[in-house]
């Protein structure tokens, strides 16, 4: 497996994001060159709103990520952080006090840097298109851009769609932001991502989705990620707050966060039976106003959650996204 990590610059003045690449051998000739790339045959994956996509999509559980799976099957497997996580760059307001900025890193913003990540690919590979999926959050940014670049998306995956109704409340986490102190980022330890990742499940269905010790070392794994989280005790990761803002004004005014009518391409939505963030729920109602795609799928995957990509069911999700892939 060939792992190449590349920084383009960010919509965010001053930064740069990483767009992380992985190939299995049978993709790469002799003399070290790619072989030449199929559209069909690439895909970019775009992460949600605390944790960033090398530590979601391409965090090993045995030995494998999904991306080495997908990359293993002959795909051309890209990632991308968006500025604020993993490994892109800090933009400055994460480096003072939080609420001496307003929130940072929007869907806007986000998607701008997404849509130069798929210019970037396609002018490397010498394509015309690729394979989007969104994850959490990812999915509005991910719609956005197929709603506005039709033409550059060959297939379009949503897992876990986030649809917010008007007068929605944002729950359990992350907190809504207080309208009179604004806020640029908000802190995040060990011990509340792993309670985020199950909860309202019972004991019987916290055991049933991934061991303990998976929970805990991913846990500790993604807010080690952060380079400053040292500097906290105990240890914290620092994730942008412009999801949340973006979260609370489409719920507030009833504005839709992006147009799924507007996507050309064809759809699959994916959802975990126990997602409690981006529920089956919101899924059906994205599911509902795709209007436009020429095929539209809707997964439900039972005993599995929000975090479905790191539990004992991935492999579903793993399968159901290749079939659809191919």
């Amino acid at each position: 497996m060939l792992t190449t990590d590349h920084r383009i610059k960010s919509a965010e003045p001053g930064c740069e994001v990483v767009l992380r690449n992985k190939l299995s051998d049978k993709s790469i000739a002799d003399d070290g060159r790619t072989l030449p790339a199929d559209g069909r045959q690439t895909v970019l994956f775009v992460h949600g709103a605390t944790y960033a996509s090398t530590l979601t999509f391409d965090y090993a559980i045995d030995g494998e990520s999904w991306m080495d799976k997908l990359a293993a099957q002959g795909f051309d497997t890209w990632c991308i952080d968006l500025v604020g996580y993993g490994a892109s760059d800090r933009p400055a307001a994460m480096n003072t006090v939080s609420e001496s900025n307003p929130p940072i890193c929007d869907t806007q913003l986000a998607a701008k840097d997404v849509w130069h990540g798929i210019q970037y690919i396609l002018r490397l590979r010498g394509l015309s298109r690729l394979n989007l999926l969104g994850y959490s959050w990812g999915t509005t940014i991910a719609g956005t851009v197929a709603g506005e670049h039709p033409e550059a998306i060959a297939r379009l995956v949503l897992y876990g769609a986030l649809w917010v109704a008007p007068n929605a409340v944002l729950k359990p986490n992350p907190a809504p932001l207080d309208q009179n102190t604004p806020r640029a980022y908000r802190l995040v330890d060990s011990a509340s991502a792993a309670k985020r990742w199950t909860q309202g499940l019972s004991e019987a269905q916290i055991n049933t989705i991934a061991p303990a010790a998976r929970i805990k070392h991913w846990s500790d794994t993604a807010i080690a990620s952060d380079p400053e989280s040292h500097t906290h005790n105990p240890p914290q990761l620092r994730a942008p707050t412009g999801v949340i803002k973006d979260y609370q004004h489409c719920a507030a005014s009833g504005e839709p966060w992006y147009r799924p009518q507007d996507i050309m391409a064809p759809t699959l939505i994916v959802v975990g039976e126990w997602d409690k963030e981006t529920t089956p729920a919101q899924c059906q109602a994205v599911f509902a106003q795709l209007d436009n795609a020429p095929t539209k799928r809707l997964t439900i995957i039972g005993h599995g959650t929000h975090s479905l990509l790191l539990e004992n069911q991935r492999h579903a999700l793993h399968q159901v996204v290749l079939d659809f892939l191919k």
